[in-house]
């Protein structure tokens, strides 16, 4: 009997786990190649995973909610059908009808507003209880490219505590950021290898939660503990009628949480998604349908990623006392720039507007102010005359849009002249790494998209030296169309070498951008403006003439770039773009 191993995949280079938001098939389901067959999230992204394999879906390991590591086997799914009609699934007992029913109830559970059981994973050791349950190893996260190791700064729970998954285990402290670790999966934690003050290396075993059928039952025993109401909740929540966290912890400050006891559904009326794993953190931490519905969400299509909700969450209880009136209900296509409207509350006298900053913002906001702190920044100008460009989009882009399907716009012509000055001006093309400069050879030039009037990401336009004109137009055009549709993946938004942002196209004349790290420099392209200007003519010598003039300001890291060969890129820029002019092949 064939069967193939469904893993989580991995989205991107600093992508360690994804979550399960839920199954487009269920156990006994026929599937095919490359046909849909979950949809996980991650912590930029959310994306469907097509089957790697045609047969039929024979084992559900991680149901929806359940966040695991990349490489996880999630599901298994059997190609040889016909063979496997006569013989019972594998770990089944009895018949082999009898598998799906646990998964089957455990989703039917979750449609109900209550958590999903994790299933006993199938690769962990005894939990040390006579039942055979399984444990699952808890390891010290990686978080980011260039932390290798982590210090326990403490434990939040102790052997025998009840834990539930994603609640707060432990703190870590790395040599750049001090951050809590949630539990893996729900159970009892077993053991404690590595104790308060210890430093180990990235992926060392630190802990052992038990998560087999054994770790409720033991979960009773110990003695009050301050964690003892959140233990009392799954009790709770199993419950006929759903009733309200009763911990301190779980009451709302604002007084609008779970008071009106109001389930959250899977779906709202307006088409709202919530995950298992969203409705899950609500249930526990008293998060309310309307609250759920006033949360700007930043995954796609609008829905409330664990993220938003734990920030949410956090950022709830410094909020004012005053009474808020219910928001609106959010589109399931809510842009960006209606977060601060569902999110603002009033001071007491009335007179300032309280407004918590989205998702987005938030790592905006911590990617400049970390840029700032790392680089030496310095921005030089210059302009550049871009009549015969305007002529050039003027006559083709009719003909570029039938002969292509997509727009003609000018920042593909802005990449291509960056590009070729940049193979004059390597340093710019690089990085650095304590005292040493990367030089990259590969151009990979990322390209700031605005999404709405409070949001911006920056997709990278892969071996952009290797393209024309056409094809750097066909990926700008296919990256900001996901980008504002939120379908973006991970590496769509990593790896580039250069950036270049047309301000332009938003209506300023110039600015100063900050650099993307660990990037050395920035491109930012100001509006075509008419402007009269002193031109040289061969034979009147100098005239007064209207011609389309554009600023261009070069921010860089002084670090290794000095403002000659800043000033000396800038001209090689302008020249190139002027290159630009009716009858150039496209």
């Amino acid at each position: 009997m064939a069967r193939v191993d469904v893993v989580m995949p991995r989205m991107g280079e600093s992508i360690t786990e994804g979550t399960v938001i839920t199954w487009h098939k269920q156990v006994g389901d026929s599937v095919e190649v490359d046909e849909t067959l979950l949809e996980i999230g991650t912590d930029k992204v959310d994306t469907e995973v097509p089957s790697p394999s045609a047969g039929k879906l024979a084992e559900i390991v991680v149901p929806e909610g359940d966040t695991v590591e990349v490489g996880t086997v999630i599901a298994r799914i059997e190609t040889d059908v016909d063979a496997e009609r006569d013989e019972p699934p594998s770990g089944s007992s009895g018949d082999g009808a009898a598998e799906p029913a646990p998964v089957k109830e455990d989703r039917q559970q979750a449609e109900d507003g209550e958590p999903e059981s994790a299933p006993a994973m199938s690769n962990g050791g005894p939990a040390g209880g006579s039942d055979g349950g399984a444990v699952t190893d808890v390891v010290m996260p990686k978080m980011g490219e260039s932390i290798m190791e982590g210090t326990i700064i403490g434990w939040r729970k102790q052997v025998g505590d009840r834990v539930e998954a994603d609640e707060t285990l432990l703190e870590i402290a790395t040599d750049k950021v001090d951050t809590e670790v949630p539990a893996p999966e729900s159970g009892v934690l077993q053991e404690i290898l590595v104790k308060d003050g210890e430093t180990v290396d990235v992926g060392t075993v630190i802990g052992r939660i038990a998560t087999g059928a054994g770790a409720d039952a033991s979960a009773g025993s110990p003695s009050p503990t301050p964690t003892e109401e959140r233990d009392q909740k799954p009790a709770e929540r199993a419950s006929a009628k759903p009733a309200r966290p009763s911990g301190p912890a779980q009451q709302t400050p604002s007084g609008d949480g779970a008071a009106d006891g109001e389930a959250v559904p899977r779906i709202d009326e307006s088409g709202r998604f919530y995950s298992p794993l969203v409705r899950s953190i609500a249930a526990r931490e008293g998060v309310s349908a309307a609250e759920l519905r006033a949360i700007g969400g930043s995954g796609r299509d609008g829905r409330v990623t664990k993220q938003d909700l734990m920030d949410y969450v956090e950022n709830r209880g410094s909020r004012t006392s005053r009474p808020r009136p219910e928001a609106p209900s959010a589109s399931p296509k809510s842009d960006p720039a209606t977060t601060a409207e569902l999110t603002s509350t009033l001071s007491d006298d009335g007179r300032i507007e309280i407004v918590e900053m989205d998702r987005m913002r938030r790592i905006i906001a911590d990617h400049m102010v970390t840029s700032k702190r790392t680089s030496a920044h310095v921005t030089s100008f210059a302009e550049a005359d871009v009549t015969n460009l305007v002529k050039l989009r003027e006559a083709e882009k009719d003909d570029f849009l039938e002969r292509e399907g997509i727009k003609l716009t000018f920042t593909p012509f802005f990449v291509k002249a960056a590009v070729d000055a940049l193979r004059d001006h390597p340093l710019l093309n690089a990085s650095v790494d304590g005292d040493k400069i990367l030089i990259k050879k590969d151009f990979h030039v990322g390209i700031a998209v605005a999404i709405g009037k409070t949001g911006l990401v920056v997709p990278v336009i892969r071996t952009a030296g290797q393209k024309n004109i056409a094809g750097l137009a066909r990926d700008a055009s296919i990256l900001a169309e996901r980008a504002r549709a939120r379908q973006l993946q991970p590496d769509d938004l990593q790896g580039g070498t250069f950036t270049v942002t047309n301000i332009g196209s938003l209506g300023s004349i110039m600015g100063t951008p900050i650099i993307l790290q660990p990037q050395v420099a920035i491109l930012a392209t100001g509006a075509i403006k008419k402007r009269a200007v002193v031109v040289e003519d061969p034979e009147l010598g100098d005239i007064i003439a209207v011609r389309h003039m554009m600023y261009v300001s070069l921010s860089y890291d002084h670090r290794i770039i000095d403002g000659a060969m800043s000033a000396s890129f800038l001209h090689s820029f302008t020249q190139n773009v002027q290159t630009f002019k009716p009858g150039v092949e496209l």
